[in-house]
C-alpha cells in the first residue's frame, strides 16, 4: 500500500448560537474551525484527522512541507513519517492531525478499531461535562440539574474571574445544592491565554493557587486544572506537596520530553495531553505509559473539535490509567448535536459513560456532504511552493 494522495481543506461547522470561550475573555465563535486532511491510497483507502485551525495556516503548512513527504510512502510506517510531521511544527499551526490520518487509515486497512490495534482497554468511559463558557449561578446550577438527569456523574466548572473568590462562591454553591449526586472537577485555566483575547494578564501565583487549591480541598473537588503557568515546573511541585487535591494539565505541553518531565516531577497527578494540541496520537500513549510508570493518571484534554474528541478517545480507550473521559458541552452553543451534524453516527452516551466505536480505524464516518457543505473554497495551485 501507498500513499497517493493528501489533502488538506479549511472546514467551518456553524454553531446554533454563539460560543464566549472561558479562555478567550472577549472572543465570540460562531463556529467550529478544522482543518481536515484525507490521505488516500492506491488501494482506495482514505484516511482522515482533523486538527484545530485559526484560517489556511494548516492547509498551506500540510502543502508546503508534509505532502510530498508523504507521496509514495507505505502509511503503516508512521514511526518513520512521525519526524517529518514533528518537524512541520516550526512553521506551521499544530500538524499532529495528520499523524490521526495515518492511525485512522491503519485501523481501516486491518478493519480494527485503533484502540484494539494497541491492546484495547476500555469500550465505555465515565465521562465528565466540560464547561466552556462563564455564566450566572442560576444558569449553571440548571446545567448541573441537567446533566443529573442525564445519568453523568461528574462536572468541570471554571474559574476565570479576576476575583478567585467569586468562582469558589459558585462552586460552593453547586456543591452545597448538589452533594454527592455530582462529581466536580474544577479548570482554573492559567496555563496561558488564547491570542487575541481581551484579558491577557499574567498567570495566578503560587500563594494564590495555594489558596485556591485548599478551599477546593474542602469542597471535595476530584482535581484542579492548570492553575499555574505551564512550565511552572517549580511552582507545580511546591503546590502539589501542600494540598491533597490532585493537580492536573499538560494539554498544550509538547515532545515527549516535556511529558517526561511531567511525569517524572512532583506537580500533575493527572496528565492531560491532547492528540490535536499537544503531539501525535501515538506519541501521547508513549507519554501515558510514562505517566503510568510513576503512578499517575493520563486523561486526555478534547476542547478542540469533534474529530479530535474521536481521535483522543481512542487513546483513552487504549489506557489502564485513563479513569475520565472529557465530554466537551455549553449548550446552546455547543452541544450533543454537533456529533450528528458531522457524523454518520452521532456520539454514543450510555448511563454517563462514552461507548467507545467498535467501527474501524478512529471509529467514525463523516456525515454525507458533511465537506461539500462546510469547505471552505480555496484554489490547491497558490499553496504550492515553486
Amino acid at each position: 500500500m501507498r500513499i497517493t494522495n493528501v489533502i488538506a481543506d479549511l472546514v467551518k461547522c456553524p454553531l446554533p448560537a454563539p460560543f464566549y470561550p472561558t479562555w478567550g475573555s472577549g472572543l465570540q465563535f460562531d463556529s467550529v474551525k478544522m482543518t481536515i486532511v484525507q490521505i488516500e491510497t492506491d488501494e482506495g483507502i482514505t484516511g482522515i484527522g482533523a486538527g484545530p485551525a485559526t484560517g489556511w495556516e494548516n492547509v498551506v503548512g500540510i502543502n508546503t512541507f508534509l505532502k510530498q513527504q508523504l507521496l509514495n510512502k507505505d502509511p503503516f510506517m508512521i514511526e518513520r513519517l512521525r519526524p517529518a510531521i514533528s518537524n512541520a511544527k516550526l512553521r506551521m499551526g499544530w500538524p499532529w492531525m495528520v499523524e490521526a490520518a495515518l492511525w485512522d487509515l491503519v485501523g481501516k486497512a486491518c478493519g480494527q478499531p485503533v484502540h484494539r490495534l494497541w491492546g484495547g482497554f476500555a469500550n465505555e468511559i465515565p465521562v465528565y461535562a466540560s464547561t466552556g463558557e462563564l455564566c450566572s449561578l442560576e444558569k449553571r446550577i440548571q446545567y448541573v440539574q441537567n446533566c443529573v438527569d442525564q445519568g453523568i456523574q461528574a462536572v468541570k466548572l471554571r474559574m476565570h474571574d479576576p476575583h478567585p473568590e467569586n468562582d469558589l462562591e459558585t462552586i460552593r454553591e453547586i456543591r452545597r445544592i448538589f452533594g454527592s449526586r455530582i462529581k466536580l472537577m474544577v479548570d482554573a485555566n492559567q496555563a496561558d491565554h488564547l491570542p487575541g483575547a481581551s484579558d491577557i494578564h499574567s498567570s495566578w501565583d503560587l500563594p494564590v493557587a495555594l489558596k485556591v487549591a485548599r478551599a477546593l480541598e474542602k469542597l471535595d473537588v476530584v482535581w484542579l486544572e492548570e492553575p499555574l503557568a505551564r512550565h511552572n515546573y517549580d511552582g507545580l511541585a511546591a503546590l502539589a506537596r501542600k494540598v491533597d487535591i490532585p493537580i492536573a494539565g499538560g494539554e498544550k505541553n509538547s515532545g515527549l520530553e516535556e511529558f517526561r518531565t511531567l511525569a517524572e516531577r512532583d506537580g500533575y497527578h493527572i496528565i492531560q495531553g491532547d492528540c490535536v494540541f499537544s503531539e501525535g496520537i501515538f506519541q501521547l500513549r508513549k507519554a501515558a505509559a510514562l505517566a503510568e510508570a510513576h503512578h499517575k493518571q493520563f486523561i486526555p484534554h478534547t476542547w478542540s473539535n469533534p474529530i479530535g474528541l474521536m481521535t483522543n478517545l481512542q487513546l483513552a480507550a487504549s489506557l489502564p490509567n485513563c479513569p475520565w473521559f472529557e465530554l466537551p458541552y455549553e449548550p446552546p452553543a455547543w452541544n450533543l448535536d454537533i456529533y450528528t451534524i458531522i457524523f454518520e453516527e452521532g456520539l454514543e452516551l450510555k448511563e454517563g459513560r462514552i461507548v467507545v466505536p467498535d467501527r474501524p480505524g478512529l471509529g467514525f464516518k463523516l456525515k454525507e456532504g458533511f465537506l461539500e457543505q462546510n469547505r471552505v473554497p480555496h484554489d490547491p495551485q497558490q499553496w504550492m511552493v515553486r
